[in-house]
């Protein structure tokens, strides 16, 4: 993050973003951005306020509001990397998106003037979750922040309309996974054509939500390039990255400088969702969290504290955990993660603490839901920890953490089936937490279904290829079903990611490397018997598979023994047999070639099952 410093226009930008966010309600947005304000050291937030004040503007100094003040002297953006990919696919034709110009933008400004006073009660009925109140109230307004806003509660009341639908079908075959919003379609073609940075975020958000990926973060990179400190619209670019390969990808695209604080959390927190942090993460939370940026960020040292998780580096997790709770005792956000810290580490004493401590706090919030339930858990209390992370689920359809703890619970309970069901809704919510695709596996394997459980397993080491343990479940899945050539690739593969001292994995492959030696043995033995024991067999073959197992030190060496012995008697018989009709054959001189030969080729044909030797 070298070059990349805090200065006078970001604390300005995150100001303006922590407003207008607010504005268009954005809450969580709002939230983080003053959040990440307030980390910046105080005397540097004092010395810009400052400064503001010697300006006629309170806007930033980079043309990125869509919505400066009269007097500011507006420059055209230049369009992102991108640009060439936002066409419409079903409309070739269609012009790209460019940036406002000049005249547009004053009257918006205009605009938004002229409707501020029901842009103001539209966001009060919002705050009071009246949200098609608001829509009529702003049906006739124009400017891009009361269309925003319009549009953005009649999506809000679609979402509740959908969920309240779903809800009827409980338990009811015709349910499907998730809520389906019919009016998205619709809600997309008000904000297809628009070019303001807000408009185009939600434009993004209904793409996401048509399965329309890749024009969704083409939306999202021109919302992005327009407005960058609205953090929705990032958190939805992340949601849209399937894998690390893409994100890799992707960073080149973004317009902004390689080395912005918000590329870096951007990257951060993408890898997070995916479970698959590196080092490299890990340094950037320490870059971002030095006195330059932003110090007494929680919000960062709960991504580093994620990271450490994903990292499995349990103590320094919790180390970095219980600093930020030194910091903000009430703090809520990610204590579920904490939680399942604590609960990995089996510290009972803090983490019933917490969950009172909490419960007291705030239980109507799915993060301590979760935490109370691994309390119970940790206590061997299964049925009541289900009952508090089912809690969480209604509270948030789309709390995956808790989809996935109720289906371990579950697995503990040894009730496959509704495990199985839990970690389906995880899936449904998130396709990329590798957690939920192991749980389906763990519990097929439990219904001895190995098949689906490879399967599943699979999945899961597609999104976090060197996790030592998703390697070890799926080759001993591919040892119960008898593919032992697998089953040691797979643990092969776990050791790239294994402790050097690892010995468990090494063990296991010395024994999966015995058993092609015993079933060779077991083949070798059962040939020699079949050969000795059938009538005409070819007793050379079996003696020679007879001798292999005895001098071998497999299990089966007594059978071998008592085996060949019968077999080497069989052979001195025939021998003695052939030579008493060679003696006889000497009473008549003139034929002695001749029978001979043909006792030889009797001889022949019992040794070597009835196949009489050709010229």
């Amino acid at each position: 993050m070298a070059g990349y410093v805090v200065d006078h226009e970001t604390i300005s930008e995150l100001r303006l973003a922590t407003k207008e966010c607010a504005e268009r309600g954005l809450l969580v947005a709002s939230k983080w951005a003053s959040e990440l304000l307030l980390s910046i050291p105080q005397h540097k937030r004092t010395t810009a306020a400052m400064a503001s004040m010697t300006f006629s503007t309170s806007t930033p100094a980079r043309p990125r509001s869509p919505l400066p003040t009269l007097g500011f002297e507006y420059s055209p953006i230049p369009a992102p990397a991108t640009a060439h990919l936002v066409a419409d696919p079903d409309k070739p034709s269609e012009t790209l998106y460019l940036p406002q110009s000049k005249e547009e933008i004053i009257l918006q400004v205009q605009l938004e003037a002229q409707e501020q006073d029901a842009i103001t009660t539209s966001r009060t009925l919002m705050d009071q979750r009246e949200f098609m109140r608001a829509v009529h109230l702003l049906e006739e307004c124009k400017s891009p922040k009361a269309r925003f806003i319009r549009i953005y509660c009649k999506f809000i009341a679609s979402e509740k309309d959908s969920l309240r639908s779903w809800h009827k079908l409980d338990n009811n075959r015709n349910q499907p996974p998730i809520p389906v919003n019919k009016t998205i379609n619709s809600l997309f073609e008000e904000v297809q054509r628009d070019s303001d940075p807000w408009l185009l975020f939600l434009k993004a958000l209904f793409l996401s939500r048509l399965s329309r990926r890749q024009a969704a973060i083409e939306s999202a990179l021109l919302s992005i390039a327009g407005f960058p400190w609205n953090w929705s619209a990032w958190v939805l670019l992340s949601n849209c990255v399937r894998d690390g390969d893409e994100l890799t990808g992707l960073l080149p695209l973004m317009p902004l400088p390689p080395n912005h604080a918000l590329v870096h959390m951007f990257q951060i927190k993408t890898m997070n969702e995916l479970n698959n942090p590196s080092e490299h993460e890990l340094g950037l939370c320490d870059a971002l969290l030095t006195e330059d940026l932003f110090p007494n960020s929680l919000w960062i040292m709960s991504l580093r504290a994620n990271c450490l998780y994903n990292l499995h580096d349990f103590g320094q997790a919790e180390a970095q955990f219980d600093q930020i709770h030194s910091m903000d005792p009430h703090r809520i956000d990610n204590i579920d993660i904490f939680s399942n810290i604590l609960y990995v580490t089996d510290n009972r004493l803090k983490l019933s603490k917490l969950a009172h401590e909490f419960l007291r706090l705030e239980k109507d919030r799915p993060e301590v839901c979760c935490l109370v339930g691994n309390h119970y858990s940790l206590r061997a209390e299964h049925e009541k920890a289900v009952k508090y992370f089912r809690r969480a689920t209604q509270l948030d359809r789309t709390f995956l953490s808790a989809w996935t703890l109720m289906g371990h619970e579950y697995v503990e309970m040894k009730n496959s089936h509704a495990a199985i069901e839990a970690y389906r809704r995880a899936v449904d919510v998130n396709r990329k937490d590798y957690r939920a695709w192991y749980g389906l596996g763990q519990a097929y394997e439990l219904l001895s279904m190995h098949q689906y459980a490879l399967h599943y397993y699979q999945h899961a080491t597609a999104l976090r290829p060197y996790d030592v343990r998703l390697w070890q479940a799926q080759g001993m899945c591919y040892e119960e079903i008898g593919r032992f050539g697998e089953a040691i690739e797979c643990l092969r593969r776990a050791l790239l990611g294994a402790d050097p001292n690892e010995i468990t994995i090494t063990l296991k492959l010395a024994r999966l490397h015995e058993r092609p030696v015993a079933d060779y043995a077991k083949s070798c033995l059962e040939v020699a018997e079949f050969e000795a024991n059938t009538l005409g067999g070819n007793l050379m073959l079996a003696k020679e598979c007879a001798e292999t197992v005895a001098g071998s030190n497999a299990e089966e060496v007594g059978r071998a023994s008592d085996l060949l012995k019968g077999i080497k008697m069989r052979l001195r018989d025939l021998e003695l047999a052939e030579t008493e009709a060679r003696e006889r054959a000497y009473g008549n001189l003139p034929h002695l070639a001749e029978a001979e030969a043909r006792a030889r080729a009797q001889y022949l044909a019992q040794v070597n099952g009835g196949h009489t030797p050709t010229e």
